[in-house]
Formats: C-alpha cells, sequence, structure tokens
C-alpha cells in the first residue's frame, strides 16, 4: 500500500516485477500470485487500484482522499497565512505532500515561497489555540499575558503583564491572522486578541460568561473589524509616534526598517498597495502618522481630508 501510495499515479504506474522489485528493498520476497492477492486485498480495503494493459499489465492508485487541485489549494492557504510560522508552514506542507505520489509532490514544492513572507513570531500558536478550544468546550474562562512590540522590536506587555481574565467565545481567521473573541457579561461587549500576542495561555475554573447566538454574529463582527483594499504600488515614507511601533510591525512585519527619529517619533519607508483602505488606515492615527513622500500621496491626503471636512460643516 505504501509503495502505490508514494510511487505511483496515472503517469507513473508499476509492473508487477517492479513491484516485487520495490518489495525487495524492504526486505520482503514474494511471488507474483501473492501480489495479485494483495492488490485485490487492498481494492476490497477501499483502494482505488486501476490496472492497464500496455505491454505489461501496470497498476497505479488512480484516486486519492485529496486531489493535487485541493492539496495546491492546501498548500496556498498554509504559507499565505501569516499565523503559521515559517517553520510550522514547511512542517505542514511537508505532510501535505505525503498525502499524494512522490511526483506529485514535486508540483507541490514549485509552489512554496514562504521565505520573504511576512508570518508570525510566536511558535506557542498552536498550543495557544489548543488551549482556547478545550476552554470554549469547557465552558471554562481563560487568562494570559498580551503584548505589543516596541520601537526596539522587543516585547512589552500590556498592564505591565498583569494576566487577562476572559470568556472565549469563538475563535477566527481574519486578514491572515487568527484571532480569539470574547465576551464580556459585566460590559455587555465583545472584544478581540490576536492569539499570536497571547502569552502564557490557561484554563480558569470560573465558568465563562455565555452568550446567546442572537448575540453574536461572526461574519457581521468580523466585516466591521478588518478589511483588505487593492491599489497601485509605491514606496511611501511615514513619520509614526514611537507608540505605533507595534501596530506598524503587526501590518508589515518584524523585519521592516524603523528609522528612530527623535524620543517622540519614528520613520518607515514601505512598498504598499495605495488603497482607499490603506488610506483610512493612516487616517485612523490622526496627527501620530504624517506622511513624509511621496508628493502625490500628500497631496491626494489633503484633498480627502479637505473634502471630509467639508461633508461634516
Amino acid at each position: 500500500m505504501q509503495i502505490l501510495f508514494a510511487e505511483t499515479d496515472e503517469e507513473h504506474p508499476l509492473t508487477i516485477n517492479e513491484i516485487i522489485s520495490k518489495l525487495a528493498d524492504y526486505n520482503i520476497e514474494v511471488e507474483r500470485k501473492t501480489i495479485y492477492a494483495d492488490i485485490e486485498a487492498l481494492r476490497q480495503f477501499g483502494l482505488d487500484i486501476k490496472m492497464e494493459k500496455t505491454k505489461t499489465y501496470d497498476y497505479f492508485l488512480a484516486s486519492r482522499t485529496f486531489e493535487l487541485p485541493e492539496l495546491k489549494l492546501l498548500v496556498d492557504a498554509v504559507q499565505s497565512s501569516k499565523f503559521i510560522t515559517v517553520k510550522k508552514s514547511n512542517e505542514l506542507i511537508k505532510k501535505l505532500e505525503s498525502l499524494t505520489s512522490k511526483y506529485e509532490a514535486i508540483q507541490l514544492q514549485r509552489q512554496v515561497y514562504i521565505s520573504n513572507r511576512v508570518k508570525a513570531m510566536n511558535e506557542s500558536i498552536y498550543y495557544n489555540v489548543d488551549t482556547i478550544h478545550q476552554a470554549i468546550t469547557a465552558g471554562k474562562k481563560i487568562y494570559f499575558q498580551y503584548y505589543d512590540y516596541t520601537v526596539e522590536k522587543e516585547k512589552r506587555f500590556r498592564k505591565n503583564g498583569e494576566y487577562y481574565q476572559v470568556s472565549p467565545v469563538t475563535l477566527t481567521w481574519d486578514d491572515e491572522n487568527y484571532y480569539l473573541i470574547t465576551y464580556s457579561a459585566k460590559y455587555q461587549g465583545l472584544t478581540h486578541y490576536r492569539v499570536d500576542k497571547m502569552n502564557d495561555i490557561r484554563l480558569s475554573e470560573e465558568t465563562r460568561d455565555i452568550i446567546t447566538h442572537n448575540e453574536f454574529d461572526i461574519a457581521g463582527y468580523a466585516k466591521k473589524v478588518f478589511g483588505m483594499y487593492n491599489g497601485e504600488e509605491d514606496n511611501v515614507t511615514i513619520q509614526f509616534d514611537n507608540s505605533l511601533a507595534g501596530v506598524v510591525i503587526d501590518r508589515f512585519g518584524k523585519d521592516v526598517s524603523i528609522r528612530k527619529l527623535d524620543e517622540k517619533d519614528f520613520t518607515v519607508t514601505l512598498k504598499v498597495a495605495v488603497s482607499p483602505v490603506f488610506i483610512g488606515w493612516l487616517f485612523q492615527f490622526g496627527d501620530m502618522a504624517k506622511v513624509l513622500s511621496p508628493e502625490s500621496l500628500i497631496c491626494d491626503l489633503k484633498q480627502r481630508a479637505h473634502m471630509l471636512l467639508q461633508q461634516y460643516e
């Protein structure tokens, strides 16, 4: 079964003699009639083993749980996911490759371009997700530390490292990141946390606050909180307040080049898709973010700001 699974597909069948030879590599000696019986047993087991008659009788595994286009889709999803680290991405893709023949696995390898993508840096995210699922299933609260990044690209824990205690509602994957959505009965509201920014997650003995299905619409919540929009790429230099270092690293990755301007501000030069969503992203920071170049974007921002001001006059 392993030989048929790993070394055959429609373009790469094996003859009975070739199967016997490959079994010999495992120190297994068999006769031809044994192979025929074993192939029939595997068919009864559920494997879709086909035979083609050419000059010889050729056997191959015709279908699998995942077809090649489906595996390509899954590889794309893994390699484009920001919340999956580079190390874990490579591990997952290797496992996906094992679900097809070694010949078709080469086509999956040609798709893999991970090294320059912005990826999560927190290897413990997988354990975080598992603990959160346990809490949701058990109906318990969780507590954890939460952190941002400083201008020096170092972790800085919020609330001086004090633990948050929350009632987990659900996990959602949005804007290429994993988020935990929580509910507070005290404030009658929802809050979300980036799972890769959560540290030392533990189950609490306390029962979590309950939110009814009618009170929570995950699709509507995600639509209000996150959004993506394409635009023309340009090199943009922006001056930010130092307090926004974590926001910039979240958006553009830890390898972003940050130049400290003074004790209050820093600048970054980025190749970004200039779009209404990008401009909206900038506007949300008010006077804590200022575009220094290009001049065309500065003029566009002035015009948009003027139009917005006129709308509220």
